[in-house]
């Protein structure tokens, strides 16, 4: 974790609730400070090299040095926003898998479910999180991405343990784990609420998409 002296967010920035059983299907707003979300609009807007600090205080509606008392620069609000982003990411899916049962194909099912919701209801925290990787500095960029490996492991897991099962045949588990992710994540690029394609059955297709990825053969 990172604290105000070290440029970072500080503890109390960055620990959403955890997701009770169930609950990770549930989306309203997103729940950010008032700096957070003036922040993730320009960044989704413009980027993180092209916003600046004085735009994010006047959509805060913030004086520079009101905004500076709760963050005190650009990098930490972009790591407050990413540390929220991942950790409401990672306790949805671990209560999907958890809720889900023992049986891989269950689980796979769930943490796909679990993804896509995130990306099509979090799209700008996704987005934000899949491209200024690059703006992020080297104190922080080794969190984040361990939060992003932690995400992928879960997948991982699962589909291992569905080819030992032999739920699944896939003879490259790895890579379909992966482009599974992929898969999910993409999502937040080109997804709309008020699209053609509604959010169930996004889920249904991709599920569908997800299982042939990994070889699925039901009995």
């Amino acid at each position: 974790m990172f604290d105000a002296m070290s440029g970072g967010p500080g503890e109390a920035d960055i620990r959403p609730a955890t997701q009770p059983l169930g609950g990770w299907r549930d989306y309203g707003e997103p729940e950010l400070p008032v700096p957070l979300a003036a922040a993730l609009a320009a960044f989704a807007e413009q980027g993180y090299h092209g916003t600046s600090v004085r735009e994010i205080a006047a959509r805060a509606n913030l004086s520079v040095p009101g905004l500076y008392h709760h963050y005190p620069s650009k990098q930490s609000l972009l790591q407050g926003l990413l540390e929220r982003t991942m950790t409401d990411l990672l306790a949805r899916s671990e209560a999907a898998i958890l809720e889900a049962g023992p049986e891989p194909i269950r689980q796979f099912d769930a943490v796909v479910e679990s993804l896509l919701r995130f990306h099509m209801y979090r799209r700008e925290q996704a987005f934000v999180g899949s491209t200024e990787i690059r703006s992020l500095d080297d104190t922080y960029r080794p969190t984040y991405i361990g939060h992003r490996d932690r995400q992928q492991r879960m997948v991982d897991e699962i589909v291992f343990a569905g080819v030992e099962a032999g739920e699944f045949t896939t003879e490259y588990p790895k890579d379909a784990a992966r482009a599974v992710a992929t898969m999910c994540v993409g999502v937040s690029t080109w997804f709309k609420l008020d699209g053609l394609l509604g959010p169930d059955e996004l889920i249904a297709r991709n599920l569908q998409l997800a299982r042939a990825l990994v070889g699925y053969r039901p009995d």
